[in-house]
């Protein structure tokens, strides 16, 4: 075949002929006519004629003549195909089939190949850009939801709520498909104890992301752990890991609900998977430490502390998990050595300037356990606890009135804080004002009466009715702090005290007997080095 190329001689100067008919005219040969736009036609570039036969004798595209100038408005012929993108691949056969010595001139399709192109055309679903566009305008840039969840982040930590859930309800309506707005938003809600709210948030997140979010799963765990539902977390927490076997914050999770239900057996079978699908992590060493410091294998733990900051050298709770270790085995230099390691790791974390503050002060440096609470309040300015323990140091040490604007300055940064409202009525109640007391454990049960804080406050309250005089009130007190905490070994203690005090030597020894081992596990958990590591995490 000899391929020939030359201009065509027509008027037209759009096209020329890539292949020109052999001299057999046996042989089925084709002749391609591509269009040449010139640069001002509107035309679209991107229109291409079908395929013609050599037997054609009309041309197949008539292109009606039109003037160079901007106005005019030629019109493409409607069967010419546009190449345009697919959204998916067309798979099949063509369902029809023609012979390329017989064509009509009046069809479009004058060859097997013209056929296959048309019947592939009519079927192909296209992309349609006038639709992306409107997509593009709906959904803004995926960058655009990173700021947001930045800027909620900034307004939940300043207390602005409100606005903080305006921004990501809009996150949720345009990114239905991520788990990140749902999880703040839940986080948000519970901290306003909002718990119905932020359920349904996150069972709404569960189902929008179909159930492929650990996070989510995670969040929704711990919620209803903190409600009580220990069942329905133990379930949450189980579809965490069925959604991503590594995720080792639901293993860790998990087993710290465990552990605070007395399975020590199962909690560290948990941990164990954690670490083997999740790799060495800092947080499932520390509590494996943890665990061992409670059985009083000390070395043992200190040999897991090691682990846990390698694994993390800047985590800052490592550190001061292990300086807490030294300070209960009363290794005071080792300890302070830790606590300056937690707090170079992390300058700005408020629970490393909080402990070593109180350990310095309970050790009769009063003076530099005030100057580390205050580092810790000047580079946490919005923390209620630091001014919380500051308060009481200066009762100690210094006068009640301080004490007072301390404790008033920290219920103002965070009104819902129920500690700061129990430490305050304590201290009025040491200072004799009663009624200031009963209003301020009044306060604290006002923001929630479902807590181990409002268990607390319960005890509490029952103590100064008995010095009050008030039995049945303190009996009564006593009785509903138990409910909210059955496993309370403190609070079984002191109200067989007062059974005792008042003459029933028998029900107090009833009291002593019925409390349980898990009840005492509690109490160690509560006083001792795992209490004192939880009770900071939960802050």
């Amino acid at each position: 075949m000899h391929l020939k190329l030359k201009l065509s001689s027509s008027s037209s100067p759009s096209n020329f002929s890539l292949y020109s008919p052999s001299q057999n005219p046996s042989s089925s040969k084709f002749s391609f006519k591509v269009p040449i736009v010139p640069l001002h036609s509107s035309l679209s570039p991107l229109t291409l004629p079908p395929c013609a036969s050599k037997d054609s004798s009309s041309p197949l595209l008539e292109q009606k003549p039109h003037s160079s100038g901007f106005g005019s408005e030629p019109q493409s012929p409607p069967e010419v195909l546009t190449v345009r993108r697919p959204m998916k691949e067309y798979s099949g056969d063509d369902d029809e089939s023609s012979n390329g010595d017989d064509v009509d001139e009046d069809t479009f399709s004058s060859s097997p190949i013209d056929a296959g192109l048309a019947e592939f055309a009519k079927k192909l679903p296209m992309f349609e850009p006038q639709r992306a566009e409107l997509s593009s305008e709906e959904r803004p840039l995926l960058v655009n939801l990173d700021l947001a969840l930045y800027r909620a982040k900034v307004l939940a930590r300043n207390y602005q709520f409100e606005e903080a859930e305006k921004i990501l309800q809009k996150c949720i309506y345009y990114w239905p498909e991520d788990g990140r707005p749902y999880v703040a938003l839940g986080k948000i809600l519970s901290k306003q104890s909002k718990t119905s709210e932020a359920r349904a948030v996150y069972e709404k997140g569960c189902q929008a992301t179909q159930g492929e979010n650990p996070y989510i799963w995670q969040c929704w765990a711990v919620l209803e752990n903190k409600m009580g539902n220990i069942r329905r977390a133990r379930d949450l927490f189980d579809a965490a890991t069925v959604a991503d076997k590594r995720h080792v914050a639901a293993w860790h999770g998990w087993a710290v609900l465990e552990l605070k239900q007395g399975n020590i057996k199962k909690a560290r079978h948990l941990l164990a998977k954690g670490l083997k699908y999740g790799g060495g992590n800092e947080y499932i060493y520390q509590t494996l430490a943890l665990l061992e410091a409670k059985a009083n294998r000390h070395e043992q733990a200190r040999y897991l502390f090691k682990q846990a900051t390698k694994c993390n050298p800047k985590s800052c709770a490592s550190w001061l998990a292990w300086a807490q270790l030294e300070m209960q085995q009363e290794n005071n230099h080792t300890a302070r050595q830790l606590f300056e390691k937690a707090v170079q790791a992390s300058p700005k974390n408020r629970f490393a300037w909080h402990v070593w503050g109180v350990f310095e002060a309970n050790l009769g440096n009063a003076d530099v356990g005030r100057k580390l609470l205050k580092i810790g309040h000047a580079v946490n300015p919005r923390d209620p606890v630091l001014l919380q323990s500051l308060a009481l140091l200066e009762y100690k040490y210094s006068t009640a009135n301080l004490s007072r604007v301390l404790f008033r300055r920290a219920s103002e940064l965070d009104p819902r804080h129920q500690p700061v409202w129990i430490a305050w009525g304590w201290m009025e109640w040491k200072e004799g004002n009663i009624a200031t007391a009963r209003e301020m454990y009044q306060r604290a049960l006002s923001i929630d009466s479902t807590t181990e804080s409002a268990a607390r406050c319960l005890q509490a309250w029952g103590v100064l009715e008995e010095r009050a005089g008030n039995l049945s009130a303190a009996r009564r007190l006593f009785r509903s702090s138990l409910n909210i905490n059955s496993q309370s070994y403190i609070t079984w203690m002191t109200w067989a005290s007062f059974e005792e005090n008042q003459g029933n030597a028998v029900r107090a020894e009833e009291f002593v007997t019925s409390i349980s081992s898990s009840a005492q596990k509690s109490w160690m958990m509560l006083h001792g080095l795992w209490g004192s590591w939880t009770s900071l995490i939960q802050l």
